[in-house]
C-alpha cells in the first residue's frame, strides 16, 4: 500500500527524464533512480534466498543493466 506522503513518489515526466540522463550514464541520475527503487528493492530482496547485502547487490545490479538496455527506449509525450 503507498504512503499517502511518500516523498519517492515523481511525475511520469520527471521520472523519463531520469532514465533518459542515466542512460546517457548521468551517474546523479542513475543514483536517484536507485534511490528511487531503494524501498522496493530492500522489500523484494526478503524473498530471495541469500544474505540480504548479496541480494540487494543482485536487485540494484539487474535494475542498472535494465536502464542501461538499447532495447527499451522510453518516448517523452509531447
Amino acid at each position: 500500500m503507498e504512503k499517502e506522503n511518500d516523498s519517492n513518489i515523481i511525475s511520469d515526466r520527471e521520472f523519463l527524464t531520469l532514465l533518459q540522463a542515466a542512460k546517457r550514464k548521468d551517474p546523479a541520475a542513475t543514483l536517484q533512480l536507485v534511490n528511487l527503487f531503494k524501498e522496493d528493492i530492500l522489500k523484494v530482496s526478503r524473498f530471495i534466498h541469500l544474505p540480504a547485502e548479496d541480494a540487494v547487490s543482485m536487485i540494484t545490479l539487474e535494475f542498472l543493466e535494465l536502464i542501461q538496455e538499447k532495447n527499451h527506449e522510453p518516448m517523452l509525450p509531447e
